[in-house]
């Protein structure tokens, strides 16, 4: 975990209630795909925890939904605006397990991990497949970003709105995977669970209090004892959930 100053030279809306940030400074200690990190906002007490969705030479991109005064006041940061910032935070996704046909599946806000963990498995040579989850065709987002890297890339929307009318496990039927990673509201993660065929890795949304391991605020049972999401997660293996 490393704490710095990052400077926003971006912050756009990109979809219904959704924000993309672009952000300079040390990025060091973000070394695998499913970290998060932990953000100080001035007239807030507790950080703000957003998942990276890419991060290269100095440069920091995050995606984040408005969904209460926090990520409200986020999205009014203009460029040039310092912001504290913990990074390195969390255990990301383990891409050695992948296999050659890697499944990639993101529902909402739990798209922007994806992208980053998408890059790594392009570069090591897997056929990756990416499942696009949203409500409906004005909250799409990345679609494009992720067709660009090289993938294979699959919408569904709540409403038929656009791409497959259904959920993201309406789209796994007929795809020929080796191994799964996913992202969303815990709902979407389980019903992933389900229909799974392989093993993969899940990874999980808490409310935290510090982010790195510390206040115990974010427990939760696994089959093998208790974990902290900030720092033992957000991701867990298929085989250890207990739901």
């Amino acid at each position: 975990m490393k704490q710095g100053i990052f400077t926003v030279t971006e912050n756009r809306k990109i979809a219904s209630s959704v924000f993309e940030m672009t952000l300079a400074g040390d990025t060091s200690d973000i070394t695998a795909p499913g970290q998060f990190v932990n953000i100080q906002l001035d007239g807030f007490f507790l950080r703000r925890p957003i998942s990276v969705c890419d991060c290269e030479d100095g440069t920091l991109r995050l995606i984040y939904k408005v969904v209460g005064k926090g990520t409200e006041a986020m999205s009014g940061l203009a460029s040039g605006t310092g912001l504290d910032i913990l990074t390195g935070l969390g255990n990301g996704y383990n891409t050695e397990v992948s296999g050659d046909r890697p499944l990639l599946l993101g529902g909402g806000v739990g798209v922007p991990p994806m992208y980053m963990l998408c890059k790594k498995l392009l570069a090591e040579g897997k056929d990756v497949t990416v499942i696009l989850g949203f409500n409906t065709e004005s909250e799409v987002f990345y679609e494009e970003e992720f067709k660009a890297l090289g993938a294979k890339v699959l919408v569904t929307t709540a409403d038929g709105s656009k791409g497959i009318k259904g959920f993201v496990t309406d789209a796994m039927n007929g795809i020929d995977y080796t191994y799964f990673y996913t992202c969303g509201p815990e709902p979407m993660l389980k019903a992933v669970y389900n229909k799974s065929t392989t093993s993969g890795q899940l990874s999980f949304e808490e409310r935290m209090g510090c982010g790195f391991g510390a206040c115990m605020g974010c427990s939760c049972k696994t089959k093998y004892g208790n974990k902290r999401i900030c720092k033992d997660g957000p991701v867990l293996v298929k085989e250890e959930i207990i739901w």
